[in-house]
């Protein structure tokens, strides 16, 4: 007959116990970082912002791309650029800049496409000074 060996307390291996048995640091940083992400909130608030960014890209595209061309067209001619206004307001597909040319002003109309980027003076209903004075010499 075979005997089973019978358990006693004395011979119990004694198990590791943990001391620590809060969370680690970086346990809680990833808890607080995967909570923080699931955050309907923060969803919310990245849609609006990207749709906030898009509309105010879409809005300033022009004006960006105008005072572009005004800076190119400054460096080109010598001149100090001054400023473009904000949109094209006649939908002609240039937006009205101003540049300080030997110490005149002069009125600019800038693409505001990419694909037309540069400027050309704007001398509206009036002659430009330049060629009246060069009738006078005559």
């Amino acid at each position: 007959m075979s005997e089973t060996p019978t358990e006693t307390p004395n011979n119990t291996v004694p198990q590791a116990t943990n001391i620590d048995s809060s969370p680690s640091f970086i346990d809680q940083v990833q808890t607080k970082t995967s909570t923080i992400l699931s955050s309907w909130k923060l969803k919310a608030g990245l849609a609006i912002l990207t749709v906030l960014g898009v509309f105010l890209l879409i809005f300033f595209w022009p004006h960006l791309v105008a005072v572009q061309g005004m800076k190119g067209w400054s460096a080109s001619s010598g001149a100090k650029p001054i400023s473009c206004m904000i949109k094209d307001t006649n939908d002609d597909g240039y937006v009205s800049c101003s540049a300080l040319l030997e110490e005149e002003v002069v009125p600019l109309e800038c693409g505001a496409s990419i694909f037309n980027v540069g400027c050309r003076i704007n001398y509206g209903a009036a002659a430009p000074s330049i060629k009246v004075k060069a009738r006078n010499k005559i």
